[in-house]
């Protein structure tokens, strides 16, 4: 499932192509959605919250979206070849000169942007919100420690704690905590898991190549995750099936059960 930072940089991108401008095509490929029209409609503006995708149009209304394990926007120049097969395509939205392609959504919604909070209101600070500040950093470490023993690997996860966490980031950052991803929350440093979530998404929301090492080299990118050797010590890194996730840890560098 795609990280905070695909999301961040996937609505900048939209945003970019569609802000401020008339669409003169559009279509949403679902059986409740399919009579929406939004031919004539002006873009506000796309925004990120957490995972979801919101498009705000000018007169109230929100397109929302949520990429899924699969989904993705693309844009493509008029009468560009699509990547992906057109009948995989949930949303098309055309301006002059870009068209915005929207596959594989898991979820699509129209809904007034008043009422946005019903869909995303349950969701914890967002970590890439330009609004963060200290009481959302506050807010974030209350939500992670509100259950000492749950495994810190999980509260990662948890989109009601932090909004924009996935797989890879819970597993680097248990990494730079030193600790594995199934010790209680009691057994780390709060405020610093949450500082790290924040930092290294930030430093990877603008560029397409993620690397939570600093180092942008394919076999470099990552401490432990997808990884057989740990990057730091060299040892074996243990992996566990999770549902439909593969956590990562190297016991060595990362003691804990």
């Amino acid at each position: 499932m795609p990280e905070g930072d695909t999301v961040f940089l996937t609505c900048r991108r939209l945003d970019e192509a569609l802000a401020g401008t008339e669409l003169v095509r559009g279509e949403l490929r679902h059986p409740r959605l399919a009579e929406v029209p939004l031919r004539g409609r002006t873009v506000r503006e796309v925004r990120p919250a957490g995972k979801h995708l919101l498009i705000r149009f000018t007169d109230g209304r929100t397109l929302h979206s949520h990429l899924g394990m699969d989904g993705a926007w693309h844009l493509y120049p008029p009468g560009g070849r699509w990547r992906r097969a057109a009948h995989r395509a949930r949303a098309v939205l055309e301006v002059p000169g870009r068209t915005a392609v929207g596959f594989d959504l898991r979820l699509l919604r129209w809904v007034r942007t008043a009422d946005e909070d019903e869909l995303i209101g349950h969701l914890g600070p967002d970590l890439l919100s330009p609004e963060w500040g200290p009481e959302a950093a506050a807010e974030a470490v209350r939500r992670l420690t509100a259950d000492p023993a749950r495994e810190i690997g999980a509260a990662l996860l948890d989109q009601s704690v932090l909004a924009g966490v996935g797989n890879i980031y819970r597993t680097e950052v248990c990494f730079l905590l030193r600790r594995s991803p199934h010790v209680p929350v009691a057994e780390v440093d709060a405020e610093r898991a949450v500082r790290l979530c924040r930092d290294l998404l930030l430093r990877n929301a603008l560029r397409a190549d993620r690397s939570t090492t600093g180092d942008l080299r394919r076999d470099a990118r990552y401490w432990v995750y997808g990884r057989r050797t740990c990057l730091r010590c060299g040892g074996p890194v243990h992996r566990d099936a999770e549902a439909d996730r593969v956590t990562y840890h190297c016991p060595r560098c990362q003691p804990g059960p």
